[in-house]
């Protein structure tokens, strides 16, 4: 998603000016959160900023400074941002009720770099471990989402010849020693065509996490019975179970049956941002 934007946006760009429109700063029930944003070109969008009648205004807005922009013809710096607060209630006459503060910036034909900043390309790394039906589906939901992915197998042949630019694929015999590899911060998913493959990373991955702690999901594809099986081998290894606690599995958030590839991914994918959610609530104030 983000290198499709991306290009969506400087290929627009190339060819005449847009408007920026950026949710700034909101209180109370608003459709989309601070940091979403559209680019407004005379004849398209990219992106949204959510809200229905609200998007519906400041699409207006847009192009009226899209229009403003134009006549004050070419310039070296383009005109400051200007900002526009919306009750959603009394204004827009919305059940949200709450109150978002857009931002609008004209941005001249050409002038890619002023947006780099904000068209960053993911932070969040899933590491994963498995290139079988599942792990295809699941790569395929992720390049959607604000993931970059680390791709491993020990068979080189089962990745995709041209793979997304979000994605890293890595052939390593044995897998597991890519675990030391993995950028701090990933988000590890096990899910390899063998057994014996799958507890040898889940071991690498505790170790890791004893030595570095910085491996804060490391999730299991299985049943509970296959993780009964799999803690047992490994406490016989020295693993507390505290350290096996760690653990997930199975992976998914509960209550979505069917064994499709597709399927298990939108559980699986739902399980990540349900936990990405979690922690920028908690550092919110930090961020």
């Amino acid at each position: 998603m983000w290198s499709d934007t991306f290009k969506t946006v400087e290929q627009g760009l190339e060819q005449g000016p847009l408007c920026w429109v950026e949710v700034l700063d909101s209180r109370g029930s608003v459709p989309r959160e601070r940091g979403a944003w559209m680019a407004v070109f005379a004849d398209r969008t990219v992106g949204t900023i959510g809200g229905g009648h609200l998007e519906f205004d400041a699409l207006d807005q847009a192009r009226g400074f899209l229009r403003d922009g134009a006549v004050q013809g070419p310039q070296q710096e383009p005109p400051a941002m200007r900002q526009h607060r919306y009750p959603l209630g009394p204004s827009l006459g919305q059940c949200c009720g709450g109150v978002v503060v857009l931002g609008f910036r004209f941005v001249p034909q050409g002038r890619m770099d002023l947006l780099r900043e904000r068209l960053q390309p993911p932070r969040d790394c899933v590491a994963l471990f498995g290139a079988g039906h599942v792990g295809h589906a699941l790569v395929r939901l992720l390049c959607q989402l604000p993931y970059r992915v680390v791709w491993v197998d020990s068979r080189d042949e089962v990745f995709p010849e041209a793979p997304h630019e979000l994605v890293q694929c890595e052939y390593s015999d044995p897998v597991q020693s890519a675990v030391a590899d993995l950028p701090a911060g990933a988000q590890v998913l096990i899910m390899s065509f063998s057994h014996a493959e799958d507890l040898e990373v889940v071991a690498q991955c505790l170790r890791r996490q004893r030595e570095q702690a910085d491996l804060p999901y490391v999730g299991l594809i299985g049943s509970a019975t296959k993780w009964a099986t799999f803690r047992r081998r490994l406490r016989e290894r020295g693993f507390s179970d505290q350290e096996l606690d760690h653990v997930t599995c199975p992976i998914g958030v509960p209550g979505i049956r069917g064994k499709e590839p597709e399927v298990i991914a939108v559980a699986v994918a739902a399980q990540l941002l349900q936990r990405r959610s979690a922690f920028l609530v908690q550092n919110q104030g930090n961020l």
